[in-house]
């Protein structure tokens, strides 16, 4: 009798096990997973070498917003490396940069992510953005931009418009390094 209880408690054990395997599975494929944050592009926000919990959630609800930071996955499939950016202009807006200034459908936006890297431009007598536009964000497409303009590959230069489907999802907060660990929003 003791022999079955703990071949009882064994399978019982194993299906626990299998169970939490299976919700871990689960909870980083559809909800969150992590990343690590390669290079400079969103300095000061984010550091090179910080690790990030992404949302993935947001990005299959449309839940993304002005101002988010994506994950987008890179064109190139051989490539595992991805750019994380802000979303500066959603599907539908007409966006446009004057003399450091946003402008998002015609209105001023306040940009205050960039006011170190403004006064470092500001320093050395540059624009931290270059002007362009006005443009309108195709539907079903995003424009983003990285808070280290200078150096940033973005929609500007390089990555050109987001589609939707390349967003893998949004940054929540930064787990590592634990004392710098910090919302992202």
């Amino acid at each position: 009798m003791a022999r079955r209880l703990k071949s009882k408690e064994k399978i019982s054990w194993f299906r626990a096990l299998l169970y939490a395997i299976g919700i871990a599975f689960l909870v980083r494929t559809f909800l969150i997973t992590p990343y690590t944050v390669s290079g400079a592009s969103m300095n000061p926000t984010l550091e090179n070498g910080e690790r990030l919990f992404i949302n993935k959630l947001a990005a299959s609800l449309g839940d993304i917003k002005h101002g988010d930071i994506v994950i987008i996955k890179n064109k190139e499939q051989a490539k595992k490396r991805h750019y994380v950016k802000r979303v500066i202009g959603l599907p539908g807006d007409t966006i446009e940069m004057k003399r450091d200034r946003l402008y998002i459908n015609g209105k001023m936006i306040q940009e205050p992510y960039l006011n170190h890297n403004l006064k470092q431009a500001q320093e050395y007598d540059m624009l931290l953005t270059n002007d362009f536009g006005p443009m309108e964000v195709p539907e079903h497409f995003f424009f983003v931009m990285g808070d280290n303009r200078l150096i940033s590959k973005d929609s500007r230069n390089g990555l050109g418009l987001i589609s939707e489907k390349r967003i893998i999802g949004t940054s929540e907060f930064v787990m590592y390094p634990l004392k710098k660990m910090r919302h992202t929003h």
